[in-house]
């Protein structure tokens, strides 16, 4: 399994990941000007969904054979696992492990921005398997 994560494609996964992952924060930041932090963080992560799937259909799994609804339907399955890591992390951090830790500055930052990189993983063979098989 750890030769997966040692590809190019897993590189580009990476790359289009990480320019989805730039979006989902930088939108959750302007979400956050007029919802509260839980539904920004929600907000945000349909947001960098919708950019991550153009980018991975476009450069990392260009021979899917799925049809585009059909690999848009298991990249929202995909998602929902992953946005739901995503909440829980960024929930658990910003309310409870960062404030018992004596963080007191850039608590909502911090947490989201490590919910966003922990279903990396776990969204990588998601989508391997099943959004672009």
């Amino acid at each position: 399994m750890i030769k997966q994560f040692m590809s190019r494609q897993f590189l580009v996964f990476l790359i289009t990941g990480g320019l989805a992952a730039v979006v989902n924060f930088g939108s959750r930041i302007i979400y956050n000007q007029w919802v509260d932090f839980s539904i920004a963080v929600v907000l945000a992560y349909l947001t960098g969904m919708v950019t991550a799937f153009v980018l991975a259909r476009y450069f990392v799994f260009t021979d899917s054979g799925l049809s585009m609804q059909r690999s848009a339907l298991w990249f929202v399955v995909v998602n929902m696992v992953a946005v739901m890591q995503t909440w829980a992390i960024s929930m658990l951090l910003a309310y409870y492990l960062l404030p018992r830790a004596g963080f007191t500055q850039l608590i909502p930052e911090i947490s989201h921005a490590v919910g966003v990189v922990v279903p990396v993983f776990t969204s990588y063979l998601g989508h391997k398997r099943f959004s672009f098989k």
